[in-house]
């Protein structure tokens, strides 16, 4: 379908696409009447708890069940063919993880599921749990990305013969850039993260023996893909499999895979009848669960004289666990690097190394913002590196080397292609809303408390609703393809959706009805929209990578353009009208004397077939469509972030004095929801800039196991930002959305670091490694002022 939206009314709906409605599902969650995996209650349900590794690396000798509980606890032994979780990538090189849902022969990181308890509540299992005796021979365990590569180390997957999970390697021409008078060559590492949604994930199956159908309740963002997952496991066919996503606290990607859990409670409902349950509790989900961001690049960025970039030179490590988590697999996070760390500049030269290791640490996942957060973190710090060397403000480093927007549409050097945008326009507001100026003066005048000022900015791309063309070259277990939706009249006129996206905070249910109303006409409080069931939805690969508005949106639109066109010739057929000389609008179908509404339509069609003739089409008022954009590699929204802090250099304390933030999505359906999903964003990336850090000893032991110790931003962290917009509509999607969900985590850590050095620049410190904790800048500021006093 083209770009444009279908053209059914001269006049746009406020209550339609760009209107600041308030979310429909709000009324129920501020109730207290959601439902989510924990408040679902059946009928005879026991609780499992499991008995988790306690060791990152170890053989497994003997698994010691006391003879009382031989009934209720189970192994891989009992497991029998159930097979292993595989999440494989056709890229050449990557090597295939077998992940047992259950721990066979050893165990490769702490938590790793090794047996399951159940009983009649969730205390008596983990009782049952505790009883459960471990005989492990502890091996040798990989803790350090940077050292997994050496010859002669611990392996974590023995017939590999390393811990590489696959290398890439992307090049233009890097040596036109190496006689580059300006060269500044860092390292630079992320921490990593442990996503903390407000809900954990969990799980409820049961197993109809009527229906000979299994049915799991999981809080998942992507349940058509879970049911792939797990019909591959349990060797069963997909229709006797149902999978039911409820309201879901939060998602960010943590609820974006297939889970062992999901795996061993499906086997239990069907083996033993039972119906269970299992509830990820917050030690689980901070030491066993995954985690995500640990990234490490040794970068080089060549620059002429007057900023302008001759070239990026890089290689990038990422630690991506002991397994391939189905279904987007270890190599996702640094295969992507290579193609997105030039982002929105241009240049003539590049080179990208990456490697996907493997550690004895859970998997990593793609958290809200994936590879990028990582890669903006890396370019940004080392554009301002570059301002430093050729004395320039960092602001116009970027002005001079960012695509413009009479350049669009623009491939950049590995083939990205940006569909539109204003990059410098977006960056020059920002930089005017946070008036460097002022800020270079206030820094002349000094703080009379000691602190130090300093202003950062960063921008970024974010790759959205990338779909078949993007995906099919990953050889991954899920391709993205036509996304469906169907739109349904009920015999009294009302309207229902059923879309096989999932909604984990978003609002689509209210978005997605906002779509409707803007083709038909129809009142969104009056439009019921159906998420997160097999069994009701069309399939769909989820809710991800910033897709849900441009796929799901546009499916619904198209659907809902459709059945426009059918109520239509219904409509002339009552009115005694031939279908062209009706107009459609606001819900009801026009002619030059009367109209009807499309409740009297549906109403005829369903209850009063005798008032229609004979031919009349037979196809009805429900229609399941499909839809891609024209040009499915993806839109690309973006923001520049600037903000000034105010660093204590003897403390390390750092204050958030200003936030400005200048975000293009695109054209904004609910541009309210949209506020709030680039707030929550910007909440996260202050907490992976400033807080949030999952460190392991050299057993590989989690060292952040409560949320006293793992960090995350509170109300008094996090400041409310200036948040201005620009809409550039993508040429390629349905009213020329974009997708959003992501961009407000990217940029807070490379601007707030940015800002950091800023201040600390007079003192010769500079930090290039994520958190930016108190210990650590108090620990570069001292070892500069020991350089400086050392040096003749």
């Amino acid at each position: 379908m083209a770009g444009a939206a279908p053209t059914v009314s001269d006049k746009r709906a406020p209550r339609g696409v760009g209107a600041r409605l308030l979310r429909k599902e709000d009324d129920r969650f501020l109730r207290g009447r959601g439902q989510y995996v924990a408040d679902i209650r059946l009928p005879g349900m026991k609780d499992v708890a499991f008995v988790r590794s306690p060791m990152a690396h170890a053989r497994i000798k003997a698994i010691h069940i006391p003879t009382v509980y031989r009934d209720v606890v189970f192994t891989a032994a009992d497991l029998a063919g159930i097979k292993p979780i595989r999440a494989v990538s056709g890229l050449p090189g990557f090597k295939i993880s077998e992940q047992p849902v259950l721990a066979t022969g050893k165990v490769r990181h702490v938590g790793e599921l090794v047996a399951m308890c159940v009983a009649r509540n969730r205390a008596e299992a983990e009782d049952i749990a505790a009883s459960v005796e471990l005989d492990l021979e502890p091996l040798p365990a990989v803790h350090d990305m940077r050292l997994a590569r050496a010859a002669g180390g611990a392996l974590v997957h023995e017939h590999w013969g390393d811990n590489v999970f696959l290398e890439t390697n992307f090049e233009v021409d890097i040596t036109a850039a190496l006689d580059a008078p300006i060269k500044v060559t860092r390292e630079i590492s992320t921490a990593r993260q442990c996503m903390a949604p407000l809900e954990g994930r969990g799980v409820v199956a049961t197993f109809d023996h009527r229906l000979d159908q299994l049915t799991l309740h999981t809080g998942s963002q992507m349940p058509h893909i879970v049911r792939n997952g797990l019909s591959d496991c349990l060797g069963m066919d997909q229709g006797r499999i149902r999978i039911i996503a409820p309201d879901i606290g939060g998602g960010f990607g943590h609820k974006g895979i297939l889970l062992p859990e999901e795996v061993c409670l499906s086997w239990l409902a069907m083996e033993k009848g039972w119906t269970v349950r299992w509830l990820e509790d917050r030690r689980e989900h901070l030491s066993a669960s995954a985690n995500c961001r640990e990234h490490a690049y040794h970068i080089t960025v060549y620059a002429d004289r007057d900023g302008r970039l001759r070239g990026i030179d890089c290689e990038a490590i990422v630690d991506s666990g002991a397994y391939s988590s189905y279904p987007f697999s270890a190599c996702l996070e640094a295969a992507q690097i290579a193609s997105i760390l030039p982002g929105p500049y241009r240049m003539p030269a590049y080179r990208c190394r990456t490697y996907s290791v493997a550690t004895n640490k859970c998997p990593i996942l793609p958290y809200r913002g994936v590879a990028r957060t990582g890669v903006c973190f890396a370019l940004e710090l080392l554009l301002d590196a570059v301002a430093a060397e050729a004395g320039l403000e960092p602001g116009e480093v970027r002005l001079r080397n960012l695509v413009q927007p009479q350049d669009m549409p623009f491939d950049n050097i590995t083939n990205k292609h940006f569909d539109s945008g204003d990059y410098p326009g977006a960056l020059q507001r920002a930089l005017a809303s946070i008036d460097v100026p002022a800020i270079r003066a206030r820094q002349q005048r000094g703080e009379a408390d000691g602190r130090l000022i300093g202003t950062g900015v960063s921008i970024y791309c974010e790759q959205a609703a990338h779909g078949t063309s993007v995906y099919a070259g990953w050889g991954i277990p899920m391709v993205p393809g036509h996304e469906q939706a169907t739109a349904r009249l009920t015999p009294d006129g009302g309207l229902e959706l059923r879309v096989g996206v999932h909604s984990h905070g978003q609002g689509l249910e209210t978005t997605l009805a906002q779509v409707a109303s803007e083709v038909l006409g129809v009142d969104p409080g009056n439009i019921r929209v159906v998420l997160g069931d097999t069994a009701m939805t069309p399939y769909s690969t989820g809710t991800w990578g910033s897709r849900s508005m441009v796929m799901a949106g546009g499916a619904v639109g198209t659907a809902c353009a459709q059945l426009v066109a059918r109520a239509t010739r219904i409509g002339a057929k009552l009115l005694q009208l031939a279908p062209e000389a009706i107009v459609w609008r606001e819900g009801r179908a026009c002619g030059p004397n009367g109209s009807v509404s499309l409740a009297e339509i549906a109403h005829t069609w369903y209850r009063r077939p005798q008032d229609l003739p004979a031919d009349v089409d037979p196809a009805g008022l429900e229609v399941t469509s499909g839809y891609k954009p024209v040009r499915d590699s993806g839109t690309f929204s973006y923001a520049a972030h600037a903000v000034t802090v105010a660093v204590d250099p003897d403390l390390g304390e750092v204050e958030l004095l200003d936030y400005v933030i200048v975000e293009d999505g695109g054209v904004l359906v609910n541009p309210m929801i949209v506020d709030g999903q680039i707030l929550g964003g910007l909440a996260q990336g202050i907490g992976t800039a400033l807080y949030e850090e999952m460190p392991f000893d050299d057993a590989a032991q989690p060292l952040a196991t409560t949320l006293a110790d793992y960090l995350l931003p509170g109300p008094t962290e996090v400041p409310e930002p200036r948040l201005f917009h620009m809409e550039t509509p993508s040429p390629y999607t349905m009213f020329g959305v974009k997708g959003i969900g992501e961009g407000g985590a990217i940029a807070p850590p490379a601007a707030i670091a940015n800002a950091v050095n800023d201040a600390l620049r007079p003192l010769g410190a500079e930090l290039m490694q994520s958190p930016l904790s108190p210990r650590r800048i108090v620990a570069t500021v001292l070892a500069a002022k020991q350089a400086q006093a050392s040096s003749p």
